[in-house]
């Protein structure tokens, strides 16, 4: 997280619907003692209020081999970015940066019983699959009941009990409203990064009047 508080305005709420909508993010759990954080990429579903994300992780994953018992974990979860030029801004004296919104889910990891998994993957492809109507919803009954078998043989579902949710929506709240924009108008552009559109929209909607 970006350490300038007028980055760090969102509220909790604004946060989590955020990092719900996106439903995909980075989950970092601590590895031993004098190695590397192991990290996972991984689609999850973040309840209404915003306390438990529920996901699954291939067996063989590093992390789910490591849920003998439940550890600290967090998903970092990215939303639209880009690269910034000092001269979008209209003014002198400025330096490259980068804008982008993120949001961290903290908390606590633990792996759930395989009687548990068919519900969550259900929920998590009706999630995903109500995003492209029209077309009719794949379902897991589409499958031979064998074959879904031994696929989720080899996966295990996982939660996370969230007890902090933070986020960063660097959008250049520290400019005036006028250079903020100028920098929006090229972000749309000739952005570098991801959903230059949806960035440059929110940093024209980020000022303070």
């Amino acid at each position: 997280m970006h350490p300038n508080p007028v980055f760090h305005t969102a509220s909790t709420v604004e946060n989590a619907d955020f990092a719900r909508d996106r439903a995909f993010g980075v989950l970092s759990v601590a590895g031993p003692e004098g190695v590397a954080p192991m990290l996972s990429h991984v689609p999850f579903l973040l309840s209404d209020d915003g306390t438990v994300a529920e996901l699954h992780l291939v067996r063989s994953n590093p992390i789910a081999r490591a849920l003998t018992e439940s550890r600290p974990a967090r998903i970092a979860v990215s939303g639209p970015d880009s690269y910034i030029s000092p001269d979008w801004y209209g003014i002198d004296d400025q330096v490259p940066t980068w804008n982008y919104v993120a949001v961290h889910l903290t908390g606590t990891l633990e792996k759930r019983p395989h009687e548990e998994l068919r519900d969550l993957l259900d929920r998590q492809s009706a999630f995903f699959e109500s995003r492209l109507l029209p077309k009719p919803a794949w379902s897991a009954d589409k499958m031979r009941p064998d074959a879904l078998e031994r696929l989720m043989r080899m996966i295990v579902p996982c939660r996370m009990r969230v007890d902090g949710i933070e986020g960063t929506w660097k959008l250049g709240q520290n400019k005036s409203d006028d250079a903020r924009r100028k920098a929006a108008e090229h972000v749309d552009g000739y952005g570098t990064g991801a959903e230059t559109g949806i960035l440059a929209a929110l940093m024209r909607g980020a000022g303070t009047g």
